[in-house]
């Protein structure tokens, strides 16, 4: 059995600041590519992976670590003890701020639930692998893809400002889901440098920096729910790309953003002075992203030109209107 999902771009947290008994709350876009395709088989002897596209020794260790971290949990729930030959096909490179934690764990879980004939909700694969527990933007993009905005968690439910590998809590409520415009390019530059937070350094700044100050929560809800959501709808790229900017300047996402090297806010600056509607940077980044429905080489010459002293990696994709496929 095979699982074909594929990456995705975390635009903002939303609420850091909780006065409302309600914190996270995100908006993410899934996107077609990079891919991600796993093949699983029951095996006789032990539980082996094998990589068929050759990653580095660094993304190997992780998916290694990831797929069994998953395995036992999935089959523990459902109370199976068998072995499983695992064949990653096409992988994605990990802490870049693509999302792969999320969308390897699911997909080992979907394909062991699947083989031994259980059926769950993603959502509840995802209480199970503990994915989730503060942006359920992976977790829907697994499921159905598109744009994504979720509703946070209940501060009942969730013990302080956490991110999703220190959390616990199931993932929250989607409260908004559309297609996003096929003809809006989507450009993903990765550069190689240092990665984005992950594990305890991404617990150390939620800790030190939330909450975040009420005001710029409500600038983050306001611009979510009065312009980038009819934008959406109305296929208005301009006023969507300039609620993706403003978002982006404040609250939670300008703090990610002035923790970074110093080349991502000008690589983010470069490509909205070169024509890009918006630009960011995903999650703790490095992976930064612009869109745009015209002029994609102008924006690519000026990523080019911002890191002509950085190795990097970038590709022009548009978003995927469908979650993971099985066959």
């Amino acid at each position: 059995m095979q699982i074909e999902t594929s990456a995705r771009l975390h635009v903002s947290l939303i609420d850091l600041n909780g006065s409302t008994n309600r914190i996270d709350g995100s908006l993410g876009i899934t996107l077609k590519e990079p891919p991600l395709i796993i093949e699983c088989e029951e095996s006789i002897n032990d539980t082996n992976i094998h990589f068929s596209d050759n990653p580095s020794k660094n993304i190997k260790d992780e998916y290694i670590t990831r797929i069994y971290d998953s395995s036992e949990k999935i089959l523990n729930y459902i109370g199976i003890n068998k072995n499983y030959e695992f064949n990653i096909k096409k992988s994605y490179p990990v802490h870049l701020g693509l999302g792969s934690g999320t969308q390897i764990s699911l997909s080992v879980a979907k394909l062991l639930s699947e083989i031994n004939n259980h059926r769950f909700t993603v959502s509840e694969l995802g209480r199970i692998v503990k994915r989730g527990g503060t942006s359920g933007i992976g977790v829907e993009a697994f499921d159905k893809g598109g744009i994504i905005i979720d509703g946070g968690h209940k501060k009942s439910l969730k013990n302080g400002f956490l991110p999703s590998s220190a959390s616990d809590t199931a993932p929250p409520p989607i409260i908004a889901r559309y297609d996003f415009p096929k003809e809006w390019k989507i450009i993903v530059t990765t550069p190689i440098i240092e990665e984005g937070a992950s594990g305890s350094k991404e617990v150390n700044i939620f800790k030190k920096y939330t909450p975040i100050d009420l005001h710029s929560v409500e600038i983050i809800s306001h611009t979510i729910l009065m312009n980038i959501m009819p934008a959406i709808l109305e296929e208005d790229l301009d006023t969507f790309g300039k609620g993706i900017n403003k978002i982006q300047s404040v609250g939670f996402k300008s703090i990610e953003r002035k923790i970074q090297n110093p080349i991502i806010n000008r690589l983010i600056d470069n490509m909205n002075n070169a024509g890009a509607s918006c630009a960011g940077m995903s999650s703790f980044g490095p992976t930064c992203f612009a869109i745009t429905d015209s002029n994609t080489k102008t924006i690519k010459h000026a990523i080019n030109d911002t890191l002509k002293d950085i190795n990097q990696h970038t590709i022009i994709t548009t978003a995927r209107n469908e979650g993971a496929k099985l066959n």
